[in-house]
């Protein structure tokens, strides 16, 4: 036996100390898989933040392939400011705060508005933006005057919104009504009922009311229900810390306006849309625009251009009518100048074909003197903007940007210059002159709000 030990402890020794460190890895493995660990912490690890967010056009949809709304590109910004990467879960809107609870997800952004009931299963950031709700109502029927009218009605509404909590109240106020109850059925969908008249009344937020208009220009909105009321993002409340980062981006993106940049690209040019405008170009999408479908697409394909943007240019610019003659007597689909035509190979701008290869060869030469602009939606209102005043009249625009002080690459800052080219203070100063600029301004946001409803459509 003494030899036994003398030939193996060494080697026993070394078993019992491996097996003692098994145990103690595997005790401590345990308690790390036990111990809670919080979102910002698995962000961190993985790269990855994921947004619980729902499917609409105000928040989160896709065009061309490409993921964009507002809710969403806020996000990505988010994202961005922590450096990770973004993922998106999209469970619907009933289930969001379940997801979250679930850990599907580590914050959910999707138009929220900060209520009694939310509190108590989440954490509310600080408030990004403030709507309102109002009864939306086919323009054939009649819109209620005051809170006591809606008991005549029969209202439609999404389960645990903001605006079921909202007629809750009213009802415990005293004024019977009625309103029948969906499950996950966005706001735009039953505005979408509204209009083609499959029911008759909804409530929905001033933003998404006046964005739905556009798609559904028959709507009528009406009196405001409630006071505005603000929203924010929710995280869970076991993770404060993703809470405080959360607060910590709202503050910078206001500070340096990155939250108001993308509220303007969302929301800025649907304030003053008029309906029967929007009605009639409803109209003529599908009564004039087929004929020149597939020449717009053609033609548009050669620059790498979207088709819809071009198609919207040419509404704004004839409504489809290639015999259209504007006050200075310029002719044809896209209106193109007789000295532009002569500068790029063609005359006879009433043949449809040679207007649309006319306007969409200058566009992209206007879009190409903003190649500096790496945005897309910031390019694109510069070249639009030029081809309907001018290049030259733009460049004074940015030249009187600069001169204030304004961030020159910015569409939202160009609207405030391109007006002044009318005042004899600005334009007696710069280098083309006196311009419309207004004109011009109008102009460009008119065809923001045609393509924005092309996009919705599927015409391809």
């Amino acid at each position: 036996m003494k030899r036994f030990y003398q030939t193996y402890f060494i080697p026993l020794i070394l078993i019992l100390l491996l097996f003692l460190f098994t145990v103690f890895s595997i005790l401590i493995h345990n308690r790390n898989l036990g111990s809670e660990v919080t979102a910002l912490e698995r962000i961190k690890q993985t790269g990855v933040l994921r947004l619980i967010t729902d499917n609409s056009i105000h928040t989160y949809y896709y065009y061309n392939g490409r993921p964009t709304g507002f809710e969403y590109e806020l996000a990505v910004a988010f994202a961005d400011f922590l450096h990770v990467d973004l993922d998106v879960v999209a469970p619907g809107w009933n289930n969001m705060f379940t997801a979250l609870e679930q850990g599907k997800g580590d914050f959910i952004a999707s138009g929220l508005v900060i209520t009694r009931e939310g509190l108590e299963k989440v954490n509310y950031s600080i408030p990004y933006m403030t709507i309102q709700q109002h009864v939306i109502y086919h323009h054939l029927d009649t819109g209620p005057e005051k809170i006591e009218d809606l008991a005549s009605l029969t209202l439609h509404v999404n389960r645990e919104t903001t605006y079921h909590h909202r007629l809750n109240e009213i009802k415990a106020s005293g004024v019977p009504l009625n309103y029948i109850l969906y499950h996950n059925i966005p706001a735009e969908e039953l505005i979408r009922m509204v209009h083609d008249k499959e029911i008759r009344y909804t409530i929905a937020a001033n933003t998404i009311a006046v964005m739905s208009q556009k798609y559904y220009p028959d709507i009528r909105i009406g009196i405001p229900i409630r006071e505005k009321e603000a929203l924010a993002w929710a995280v869970s409340k076991k993770d404060p810390e993703m809470l405080e980062q959360i607060n910590k981006f709202f503050l910078y993106a206001a500070q340096i306006g990155l939250i108001q940049r993308i509220t303007d690209k969302y929301f800025s040019n649907i304030q003053n849309s008029d309906p029967f405008d929007l009605k009639k170009f409803h109209q003529r999408i599908e009564t004039r625009l087929p004929e020149y479908l597939s020449l717009i697409h053609k033609e548009a394909e050669k620059y790498g251009l979207d088709w819809k943007l071009i198609a919207a240019i040419v509404y704004q610019e004839s409504q489809f009518d290639a015999k259209a003659v504007s006050l200075n007597n310029v002719k044809g689909l896209m209106q193109v100048t007789s000295i532009a035509a002569e500068e790029m190979g063609l005359s006879n701008l009433v043949n449809p074909s040679e207007s649309i290869k006319a306007g969409i060869q200058y566009f992209d030469k206007m879009i190409k003197k903003f190649e500096h602009i790496d945005d897309d939606h910031e390019r694109i209102p510069f070249a639009l903007a030029s081809y309907n005043v001018g290049y030259g009249h733009v460049s004074d625009a940015v030249r009187i940007a600069e001169e204030m002080g304004l961030d020159s690459g910015k569409w939202q800052n160009l609207k405030k210059t391109l007006p002044l080219l009318s005042k004899p203070g600005y334009y007696t100063r710069v280098r083309y002159g006196y311009a419309r600029g207004l004109e011009s301004v109008q102009y460009v946001e008119r065809i923001l709000i045609y393509y924005d409803i092309l996009k919705q459509k599927e015409m391809d």
